[in-house]
């Protein structure tokens, strides 16, 4: 799907924070045309009250949906409904559910399952399974403006930022190695397709780095390798593991 491309957007407003909607439909606008844009809640409770501005700023319809029995998640039920009404229609050709709620994972799946391209955007308490049912899934937490970025406060920062652990070196490596020529060389551009396909949920700016190339460049474990394009003044970049050779045994 491109930017070009309508896409649905449906908010669960029980389970997402007001803060930062700006930039998270900024985000959106990346993927597709959000033409539809929707949030779901009971909108006579005052703890819903942060959004209403917002609505209005951002043109996103409020759904009003009562709880009519205590224990139950009405707001999940009216958006399940409407995201299947919206898929029959034929109007768009993704969706992007905001939740942090794995209640959605079974309606991710279906409407994956119909073609269409799902976006998930939550906290990064969100359970896996909704994660991986999308075909990419965006932390709410780095959704926000540079200039919010930059934080004195040590702790503060560390909030924000993660540390790249082994395991996520590991599947870089994986991946590169999936698609790398016979010298070891692949195409940056795929490998990135190939790690959002294998983990929606992974995303350079979870770890302070705004693109792929400079995330594995910081690792220092894979070589870059820059090469002219025939069709374009950009030029494409590439990346191989740096082998370790083992020294030769003295004599």
């Amino acid at each position: 799907m491109n930017a070009n491309s309508n896409m649905a957007v449906l908010i669960d407003g029980d389970n997402i924070p007001s803060a930062h909607v700006k930039e998270m439909m900024e985000e959106i606008t990346k993927y597709g045309n959000p033409s539809i844009k929707r949030i779901y809640g009971d909108w006579t409770r005052p703890g819903l009250n942060k959004w209403k501005n917002l609505l209005l700023e951002n043109a996103i319809t409020p759904i009003q949906q009562y709880g009519y029995t205590s224990g139950k998640n009405a707001t999940d039920s009216a958006m399940i409904i409407d995201a299947m009404d919206i898929l029959y229609s034929g109007k768009v050709n993704g969706f992007c559910l905001v939740s942090s709620d794995s209640d959605f994972t079974r309606l991710a799946t279906r409407l994956k399952e119909a073609g269409m391209q799902v976006i998930g955007i939550g906290e990064k308490k969100t359970p896996n399974p909704f994660i991986v049912a999308c075909d990419r899934f965006i932390y709410i937490e780095i959704l926000k403006k540079k200039s919010e970025e930059k934080v004195e406060n040590k702790d503060t920062n560390e909030l924000i930022i993660d540390k790249i652990t082994k395991k996520e070196i590991q599947l870089i490596s994986t991946t590169i190695k999936d698609l790398s020529d016979d010298d070891g060389w692949a195409f940056l551009g795929d490998v990135g397709s190939l790690l959002q396909k294998k983990r929606p949920n992974f995303d350079s700016r979870n770890y302070g780095f705004e693109k792929l190339t400079p995330l594995i460049k910081s690792i220092g474990k894979f070589e870059i390798e820059q090469r002219e394009n025939s069709k374009s003044r950009h030029k494409l970049i590439y990346v191989r593991i740096i082998e370790k050779h083992p020294s030769k045994a003295k004599k």
